[in-house]
């Protein structure tokens, strides 16, 4: 099956390159709201195991709305995507491993680009899984550049994460190498460690195919700090309005641990969603319209008049 048989459409996708110091490359995927921006502009952060595009720009026969970008284009808002140092068409040949603080340095000069080039900003951030963490740490240290926080599949200490206990057994092989394979099975897997079913055949092979176009192997830097580092950021520091979301069979993303993370959170601007049906990928899920309906609703949500907030 085609990754993207359904690509051509009213709504192109531009790509965009911007730098990180003076040696690295990183690639940049933009689609724009037809008319212009009425809505804001919509930073999507990937996870460990895939470039940014297979995550937030699929298309799926018979899946509306298999494209997060496209979604959120047609309801005013202009997207973009990135693909952090070690992913997909970014620079892959420094051997990094890709940890969250780079991550987050990453993020630093894409949105640097986007809010230069478009004029536009703060902007509204959404990451997922190992994506949440890299867009926490971004938004602890640049909340100027942040007006409201998505954090989907996100982890605190992982503690009481399933996925992590099992994931901490093979630690002593993620140090030893700063890239592993990856495969059409190991795909597959995220979609059947925590609840098989919760997605369809035939988006997880779109969802393959598009992720191995891109990547045969990925770094192993976010296994290593979800495993062996955590927590790399702090609740208390992030200020700006945040969403945490959590799947009800995610694995990774223990409910006591995210709610010690939410209470910390200092801004009163902040909600907790849980996503019935929906187990750790989200947007590629049965269930994705119930992410994309959350999501856009705290990203449309009318800022306060009756207090201002101030850290």
């Amino acid at each position: 099956m085609s990754s993207r048989p359904y690509a051509a459409n009213k709504i192109k996708g531009q790509e965009h390159w911007t730098k990180k110091g003076s040696d690295v490359n990183l690639f940049m995927w933009e689609k724009r709201a037809p008319g212009g921006a009425k809505n804001g502009t919509v930073l999507f952060v990937h996870g460990s195991s895939m470039a940014s595009q297979p995550v937030f720009d699929l298309h799926v026969e018979g899946m509306p709305n298999s494209s997060a970008m496209e979604y959120f284009c047609e309801r005013g808002f202009d997207t973009w995507c990135i693909d952090v140092e070690g992913y997909g068409r970014s620079t892959k040949d420094r051997g990094t491993e890709a940890f969250i603080h780079e991550g987050a340095d990453d993020l630093a000069a894409g949105s640097d680009y986007i809010m230069k080039t478009r004029n536009s900003g703060p902007l509204m951030v959404y990451g997922i899984s190992s994506g949440a963490l890299r867009a926490a740490a971004f938004a602890q240290r640049h909340p100027e550049r942040v007006k409201r926080l998505a954090l989907d599949a996100h982890v605190w200490t992982g503690e009481g994460s399933p996925t992590l206990a099992q994931r901490k057994k093979k630690l002593p092989e993620y140090l030893k190498t700063k890239r592993r394979p990856i495969d059409r099975a190991f795909v597959r897997s995220i979609f059947e460690r925590d609840h098989p079913g919760t997605a369809d055949d035939k988006a997880i092979e779109a969802f393959a195919d598009y992720i191995l176009e891109l990547d045969d192997s990925i770094p192993n830097g976010t296994y290593i700090d979800m495993c062996n580092n955590l927590p790399v950021v702090d609740p208390a520091k992030i200020v700006v309005p945040t969403i945490i979301m959590r799947g009800e069979y995610d694995g990774i993303a223990a409910l006591p641990d995210l709610i010690k993370f939410f209470e910390l959170l200092p801004n009163p601007d902040k909600q907790f969603a849980i996503m019935p049906g929906i187990a750790h990928a989200s947007i590629q899920q049965k269930n994705h319209m119930i992410a994309l309906h959350i999501m856009h609703a705290f990203f449309t949500q009318p800022e306060p008049v009756y207090r201002t907030y101030k850290p």
